[in-house]
């Protein structure tokens, strides 16, 4: 697929799970060959709502700041704190500014469905939780670590907070489904995260992903469910450009993402 913003990470990989027409994206490509700050998360996005996904599942590694959070265990996280600064964060600029609500990124009624999935296909799950979403590629330092442990975050990635922003300006309903490998450098317990101990737990998971998914699309609503988030209606009010002052060549590439509420 091509979008105005690029080509997405991989071509999408479209089939049906039970009654439900489901879509595939690698975020990081065949082969994970690109880097958390190299990823078209516009492209991956604005590609996803072209085929018409409605609600967005995001499954990822994460270091965990707490004991409980356990390498194995997913966590449904509600919160996020943005920390990256390479990223392009927003559909929205100059000649189209727009401000959607962050204040609950996430869709309750997705994740509550995915704990349940989870609980039927006896997957360890956690409810609830905050992501730090760090630049990367590089783990943290114990000075960093220790830091996000203070501050109260409960698991760290690099790349769930871009997604769920820019979903949330496509109007996509998310959750994020971060699966604890390791518990970054923190505990004395614990060696620091390697990537070999990512990889390991990563392939220990897989098969526990496959079945939370699989539960959860087989038993899928077959009309979206509205998110009590305001994520279907996230642009009602969103667009600060007046008509006469907007850029024409960024409202085109907005088309896909925004022309529900640019053509009004």
């Amino acid at each position: 697929m091509s979008t105005p913003w690029g080509e997405p990470s991989a071509p999408l990989r479209l089939g049906r799970i039970g009654e439900t027409d489901v879509a595939f994206l690698p975020r990081h490509g065949a082969g994970h060959h690109l880097t958390p700050s190299g990823i078209n998360y516009r492209a991956n996005i604005d590609a996803m709502k072209q085929v018409g996904v409605t609600d967005l599942i995001s499954l990822s590694a994460c270091g965990s700041f707490r004991a409980e959070l356990y390498p194995g265990l997913f966590v449904i996280v509600d919160q996020f704190i943005d920390r990256t600064y390479k990223r392009e964060t927003s559909f929205f600029g100059n000649g189209c500014v727009g401000h959607v609500s962050m204040a609950h990124p996430t869709s309750s009624l997705l994740s509550e469905r995915l704990v349940a999935a989870a609980q039927a296909a006896e997957v360890p799950v956690h409810m609830g939780g905050s992501y730090v979403c760090i630049e990367g590629p590089q783990f943290s330092s114990l000075a960093e670590s220790l830091n996000y442990k203070a501050t109260g975050f409960d698991v760290i990635g690099m790349t769930a907070a871009i997604e769920a922003k820019l979903a949330r300006e496509a109007e996509l309903s998310y959750a994020c489904v971060s699966m604890v490998t390791d518990f970054d450098c923190w505990h004395i317990g614990h060696a620091a995260v390697d990537v070999a101990e990512v990889v390991q737990v990563m392939h220990q998971n897989r098969g526990a992903a496959h079945r939370l998914i699989l539960q959860l699309l087989t038993n899928f609503p077959s009309q979206h469910e509205v998110c009590l988030q305001g994520s279907n209606s996230a642009l009602d009010h969103a667009i600060m450009t007046a008509k006469s002052a907007r850029d024409p060549e960024l409202v085109a590439k907005l088309a896909t993402i925004a022309g529900r509420v640019l053509t009004r």
